[in-house]
C-alpha cells in the first residue's frame, strides 16, 4: 500500500469536509468526484450547482454541497468573521461583502474559519501566494506558531530510504531565506506533521552542502546554528546537521561522513536550507525520479489551507485533500 493510500485510509476513518473553490478547474472536479467516490471526504464546492454541474458533465457530484456565494444564506455571518478577522486593518462589512463575492480563496478560507469547513485545498489555478494570503489573513496562524511553513510529502520509488520511500520535504514553498531560528522552527514543524501523516519516527536532516564541519561558509554556519538551537528547543526529535543529501539518505555514505549520527543514512525528514534548494529539490525528485509530490501542505496555521502547484493533475488533489483531512483530526486531538 503506498503513503497516500495510508493517509486515506486515516482520512477515511475520521471523515472531515474539505472546501475546493477553484470550481472552473477541470482537474478540482474530478478530483472531487474520485474523493466522494472512495469515501475520503465530504466536499463542499464553491460556485453556482448548475454551471459546476455542466462543466463536470460525466462526473458523478451528486452527494457534493455546493454554496454559491451570492445566494447563501450563511453570508451574513461570513462578513461578520472576515471583518473580525480584519479588523487590524478596518475592514468594512460593505468591503467584506464584495471580496466574499469576488474571491472564492476568501470566501472558502472564511468557511474554514467559521467551522463549516474542516479544511480549504486550493491552487491548481491560483498562485501560492494568493492560496497562503487567504489563509494567514482569515484563518491565521495556530497559538504557539513561530513560524508557517510548507512542506511537500514525497512518495518515492526508492523504498529502501526514508519511511519506506516516504519523506517530508520542507521548507519548499513559502520562506526565501530562514535565519537559524526559523530554520530550527521548520524543523520542528516537519517532523511533528511526519509523526501525524505517517504514524512513524520522524528522523531529521539539516540539510547543506557541507557534511559535520567539512566546508566553512556562512550558509553553512547557518545550518550548524540552526542544527543546534533545534536540539536544544526540541529535543522530542531526532535532528542532526549539518549533512549532505547523500549522508542523510544513504547509509554506505552516512557510515563514512557522519558514523556517530543517529539520524544520518536514515533521514525520513529533510529540511533545506532556502527555499531555492527545497523547490529545486522536490521537483527534481518528482520530474526525474519519478516521485509523487503532495503539496505544498502548509504547517502551522491555524486549520488546514492547503496550496498546490499550478501543474498538479486531479490525483495530486485528491492527496492534497486526504492529508488535510488528517491535519484537521489531529488538530481536533491536539485541543
Amino acid at each position: 500500500m503506498s503513503v497516500i493510500d495510508e493517509i486515506k485510509n486515516k482520512a477515511k476513518t475520521n471523515k472531515k469536509t474539505v472546501v475546493l473553490p477553484e470550481t472552473t478547474d477541470m482537474r478540482t472536479l474530478t478530483a472531487a468526484a474520485e474523493v466522494i467516490s472512495e469515501g475520503i471526504a465530504d466536499i463542499i464546492l464553491v460556485g453556482k450547482e448548475d454551471e459546476i454541474k455542466a462543466k463536470a458533465e460525466g462526473l458523478d457530484l451528486s452527494k457534493a454541497s455546493f454554496v454559491d456565494p451570492e445566494n447563501c444564506d450563511r453570508l451574513n455571518t461570513y462578513i461578520e468573521s472576515l471583518c473580525e478577522a480584519r479588523k487590524s486593518k478596518g475592514l468594512l462589512p460593505e468591503d467584506a461583502k464584495e471580496i466574499l463575492l469576488s474571491n472564492p480563496l476568501f470566501f472558502g478560507a472564511t468557511m474554514v474559519r467559521v467551522g463549516d469547513a474542516d479544511g480549504m485545498v486550493a491552487g491548481a489555478i491560483n498562485s501560492s501566494a494568493n492560496v497562503l494570503r487567504a489563509a494567514l489573513q482569515v484563518v491565521k496562524t495556530a497559538p504557539g506558531t513561530e513560524i508557517v511553513s510548507a512542506f511537500m510529502l514525497m512518495d518515492t520509488k526508492a523504498k529502501d530510504m526514508g519511511e519506506n520511500g516516504c519523506f517530508v520535504f520542507a521548507d519548499c514553498g513559502l520562506n526565501q531565506n530562514p535565519n537559524p531560528e526559523q530554520l530550527a522552527a521548520i524543523a520542528s514543524s516537519s517532523a511533528k506533521t511526519f509523526e501525524q501523516l505517517i504514524g512513524a519516527t520522524p528522523r531529521v536532516a539539516m540539510l547543506s552542502h557541507s557534511t559535520c564541519g567539512s566546508a566553512k561558509h556562512d550558509d553553512v554556519t547557518k545550518v550548524v546554528e540552526a542544527t543546534n538551537i533545534a536540539k536544544e528547543k526540541y529535543p522530542q526529535y531526532l535532528i542532526c546537521g549539518e549533512l549532505q543529501l547523500d549522508a542523510a539518505i544513504v547509509p554506505e555514505v552516512a557510515a563514512s561522513k557522519a558514523p556517530r549520527s543517529e539520524v544520518a543514512g536514515k533521514a525520513n525528514v529533510l529540511v533545506f536550507p532556502d527555499l531555492d534548494a527545497g523547490n529545486i529539490g522536490y521537483k527534481l525528485v518528482q520530474r526525474l525520479g519519478g516521485a509523487q509530490a503532495f503539496g505544498p501542505i502548509t504547517q502551522g496555521i491555524a486549520k488546514p489551507v492547503n496550496d498546490l502547484s499550478r501543474g498538479c493533475v486531479a490525483s495530486d488533489i485528491v492527496g492534497a485533500v486526504a492529508i488535510t483531512c488528517v491535519q484537521a483530526a489531529a488538530l481536533e486531538a491536539d485541543k
